[in-house]
């Protein structure tokens, strides 16, 4: 039974940062709140550093206490600098993001093992493309009239196009920036550059955050700590954890148990690169690590996740007999949220992305609130969720302990 939790959460390729996912994780604890008749208490967040925020849970059924500490790792600085940088910079290493996935084959990998992620995938690919031919078009069409009406020299109808174009090109950056593709062209270059080991952008939090999941397991102060990753913070999470292994390989074993849970992960694209040999040891180390839970939670509707999918086989790791993780942990949003919330949500992908870390309008298998703040371990979540959802009385009460004790009554 759980009653001192320490999280570790690593956030998607998100730049709201801690404002943004503080507020989401209140909204989701109000929610939840509306039919889990128990207590939970959030408090504000405290800024520790530029790489870490905080905040502590205090949740309370019948029968139950439990204190979590949340460490939210920062990346909304990286993020935000990396979007503001010049298109010039961005253009080039997105394009041949693109090529590179057709070119190495990635592409077709993808594709046979999951479609749908594949399809929003190219489905960037191609508004970036299409913002480009525009700007390319306008600048065309804007020469070849300046060309032909006014008789001036070629060359200045050139140049005309030129600044024409770029004009274009600008102007409709706020409209493809609100439909994230300046955001989702810019992570996968860099996404690729960290699967094949080289120095990127993320190597200073993954490094800070290991460091501090070693401290906290020596600590010994918990009873359980738990890295999450949500989308792009999966690919981060698990090299935490495999970083935090190479410097510690006793991390499991110095009393609090660790789990590392990767909701809507993306990691899978990264490793089908031929070239992302770092990202695929990494998932090795892990995937045979007997003092490490793993929980990989997958839902068919979410269309930016692998449903369905052997995260360590399917991207071409082979482990033989030493294998123990992860558990795949299949969610049904519709469990979550009620019909008539479902239909709004069903053709909002990204939102539907989201809804892994967000509230739902009933109780459900899987739950966001409970796994973090509730008594049981994740584990137990993870293998049998419906076994666990069903130990919960009617109350709130969790009636009995693995041992048949009758849990003592939570201080009021």
């Amino acid at each position: 039974m759980i009653q001192r939790r320490h999280i570790f959460f690593a956030g998607g390729y998100d730049p709201q940062g801690v404002d943004g996912f503080y507020g989401m994780f209140r909204s989701a604890v109000k929610r939840f709140l509306r039919f889990w008749p128990v207590k939970v208490e959030v408090s504000p967040p405290t800024i520790l550093s530029d790489s870490f925020a905080h905040w502590t849970i205090e949740a309370a059924g019948p029968n139950w206490k439990t204190s979590t500490r949340y460490d939210f790792l920062r990346q909304e600085e990286i993020i935000r600098s990396n979007i503001a940088e010049s298109m010039v910079t961005q253009l080039p290493r997105a394009l041949w993001w693109i090529v590179d996935d057709i070119v190495s084959g990635t592409m077709a990998r993808v594709l046979r093992s999951c479609w749908r992620f594949a399809a929003h995938h190219i489905y960037f690919q191609i508004l970036l493309l299409v913002w480009i031919a525009i700007a390319i078009g306008g600048g065309w069409l804007a020469g070849a009239m300046m060309a032909r009406f006014t008789g001036l020299p070629g060359w200045t109808a050139v140049i005309l196009g030129i600044v024409v174009g770029v004009g274009i090109f600008a102007a409709l950056r706020p409209l493809f920036d609100r439909w994230h593709v300046v955001q989702i062209t810019n992570h996968w270059p860099l996404l690729r550059r960290f699967g094949r080991g080289e120095p990127s952008c993320f190597d200073r939090p993954i490094d800070t955050c290991a460091e501090r999941l070693i401290s906290a397991a020596r600590a010994n102060e918990a009873d359980e700590i738990v890295v999450i990753g949500h989308s792009g913070g999966c690919v981060l999470a698990l090299a935490i954890v495999a970083r935090a292994l190479e410097r510690d390989p006793d991390l499991g074993k110095h009393g609090p148990k660790v789990a590392v849970v990767t909701l809507g992960s993306i990691m899978p694209a990264v490793a089908m690169h031929p070239s992302a040999t770092a990202m695929r040891d990494m998932v090795r180390r892990i995937a045979v690590e007997p003092s490490i839970t793993w929980a990989d939670c997958q839902s068919r509707k979410d269309i930016m996740n692998f449903w369905d999918f052997d995260p360590v086989a399917g991207i071409g790791v082979e482990t033989g007999p030493e294998r123990c993780n992860p558990t795949v942990w299949q969610v049904r949003f519709k469990d979550m949220v009620s019909p008539e919330f479902y239909r709004r949500l069903r053709t909002n992908f990204f939102r539907l992305h989201y809804q892994f870390i967000l509230g739902s309008d009933r109780r459900a298998p899987y739950d966001y609130v409970m796994l973090t703040c509730g008594p049981l371990p994740a584990v137990e979540w993870a293998k049998n969720p419906q076994a666990a959802l069903a130990s919960f009385a009617e109350d709130g009460a969790l009636p009995q302990t693995k041992t048949g004790a009758a849990m003592p009554a939570a201080a009021s």
